[in-house]
């Protein structure tokens, strides 16, 4: 009879899961809509999470904004617009991600 090697679940939960050779870049890109999507491009815009290379998709309502995360290694950012486009997404406009800086004020003379 063969003998079988058992191996402890503690160094499978270690071993971290690769699921891309590669080094992978993360990006995210925010737009805003206009008109909200109707429940066929809603639809359209799910099935856009099954494109290689998008990894989240997050609408939100109440901002009139969606969120896209992908991977820039296989898309670029006009590939993510043209495809919330096709889906039949009112884009408005790219918002940036975050707010800049706010101006340090001027220090006022001591006396």
């Amino acid at each position: 009879m063969p003998s079988t090697r058992e191996i402890p679940i503690s160094s499978i939960l270690r071993s971290p899961a690769r699921c891309y050779h590669q080094c992978m870049t993360q990006l995210d890109v925010l737009y805003r809509y206009g008109v909200p999507p109707t429940e066929a491009a809603t639809l359209a815009i799910a099935k856009i999470r099954e494109v290689y290379g998008v990894r989240r998709i997050a609408l939100n309502e109440a901002e009139r904004t969606v969120r896209i995360e992908y991977d820039a290694t296989r898309l670029t950012e006009p590939v993510i617009h043209q495809l919330l486009r096709r889906a039949g997404l009112d884009i408005v406009e790219t918002m940036p991600m975050f707010a800049p800086p706010l101006p340090e004020p001027e220090p006022t003379a001591a006396q």
